[in-house]
């Protein structure tokens, strides 16, 4: 790969039910000493990233970003960003939505510096509005660049939905529960 290669690519994915999508690497075994983590709505476990969506049910649009390094968090256009270590076996993943039945993978570009560990930073627009926009575009932006394993990050959190997410003790005790 050169020192500077960024490649950006749109899919959808059919989520049945849960609210969910889900990155996974080709390869899940091995995943033992990986350690699970979240931030906000999203969540790593062993090769597998769910994230969470704007909406239950339906095609879920998404943006992702595979770089050579940090493209740069999008602070302008999104309202809830978070960031979270990834470790590939493989150096490749897909996606898919939740289904109850035949699940769709959707196979992404391989990941640039191949089996290793990686940064994601995921955007979301609109986390507090059941279903899609009105132009029917939902806004879920996922980037990921090689980097050392870091803790989880919360850049931005402006949705309810988000500041739920990051910290619901505080959520309820802010709002009276």
């Amino acid at each position: 790969m050169s020192s500077d290669e960024t490649r950006t690519v749109r899919l959808t994915v059919e989520v049945a039910d849960c609210g969910i999508a889900g990155l996974q690497d080709r390869e899940l075994d091995g995943y033992a000493d990986t350690p699970a983590q979240s931030v906000g709505f999203i969540e790593v476990e062993k090769g597998w990233v769910t994230l969470r969506i704007t909406h239950q049910r339906g095609p879920a649009d998404f943006t992702v970003t595979i770089a050579d390094r940090d493209p740069g968090a999008d602070l302008a256009t999104y309202e809830d960003i978070v960031e979270i270590s990834y470790v590939s076996r493989s150096g490749e993943v897909e996606m898919s939505g939740f289904a109850h039945d035949d699940v769709v993978m959707c196979p992404l570009p391989p990941l640039h510096a191949g089996p290793g560990t990686y940064r994601m930073r995921y955007h979301v627009k609109d986390m507090d509005w059941e279903g899609a926009r009105e132009d029917g575009v939902d806004d879920h932006y996922l980037q990921i660049w090689p980097a050392p394993f870091e803790d989880p990050v919360v850049v931005k959190a402006t949705s309810d939905v988000a500041q739920y997410f990051s910290d619901p003790e505080k959520f309820k005790h802010d709002r009276g529960w």
